[in-house]
């Protein structure tokens, strides 16, 4: 005697079943796609800003010392009058630059230490990233010339 095989197809659970693991799967890879192409955009912009930093802390070696005499970490202003605070980045849309600057005196207070000797000059590059504030800082020692 021979078995008989049912021969009627796909049902319409078995199909239904396909359509969701199907769309899970595809759910998954969109996710995946976003979020590493989301992550490529924020270390974009990141290394950009880095970028600027360095930029601005060669500039600042290379203006040197004298430029930052009298300056402290209540300075707001340079010699000239420009802000130190929040200026756009020149030909770098959407990113700010802060300059900070620090005495040694300021960083160890200790009054026995001489003023305008050595500074922490500290440049804070910011940017927005999905609605957050983001920043990279870099940081660096500029001593009196004897």
């Amino acid at each position: 005697m021979r078995k008989m095989h049912s021969q009627r197809g796909y049902t319409g659970i078995d199909i239904s079943i396909s359509v969701i693991v199907i769309f899970i799967f595809v759910s998954l890879i969109a996710m995946l796609i976003y979020n590493f192409n989301s992550s490529a955009d924020e270390l974009k912009i990141k290394s950009d800003a880095t970028y600027i930093a360095v930029n601005e802390i060669e500039k600042i070696k290379g203006q040197g010392f004298s430029e930052f005499l009298g300056m402290n970490k209540d300075t707001t202003v340079d010699k000239n009058g420009n802000s130190l605070v929040n200026q756009p980045v020149e030909g770098k849309e959407g990113f700010y630059r802060t300059i900070s600057i620090l005495d040694y005196k300021d960083i160890n207070q200790d009054e026995d230490i001489l003023e305008d000797m050595v500074k922490k000059v500290t440049v804070k590059i910011s940017y927005m990233y999905k609605g957050k504030e983001k920043s990279v800082e870099l940081s660096t020692i500029l001593s009196k010339e004897n």
